[in-house]
């Protein structure tokens, strides 16, 4: 009887590891974005801080469309270190 016990506490604690392994995934899937893509934005989630330099750096935004569902795209802004001048 106890080497069954003992069977279905190991086999127990393995699906109690399993589920810990499975990585959390909160953010959804950066997609790149281009000029020809529709935007439904209902509400902007994130924005990403532009360094201060002066040249184009990646950037994403995450946003909640009208059905609720949340995006991320990644996109190329210009930097915030240019002179005005």
């Amino acid at each position: 009887m106890k080497p069954l016990l003992i069977l279905a506490l190991v086999g127990m604690s393995s699906f109690a590891l399993a589920d810990e392994a499975q990585p959390v995934s909160s953010q959804p899937v950066a997609q790149q974005y281009d000029y020809t893509m529709n935007l439904d934005i209902k509400r902007v989630i994130n924005l990403s801080t532009i360094p201060n330099v002066c040249e184009v750096v990646p950037a994403t935004m995450t946003y909640e469309d009208h059905q609720g569902q949340v995006h991320t795209i990644q996109y190329r802004a210009m930097g915030e270190g240019c002179q005005q001048g």
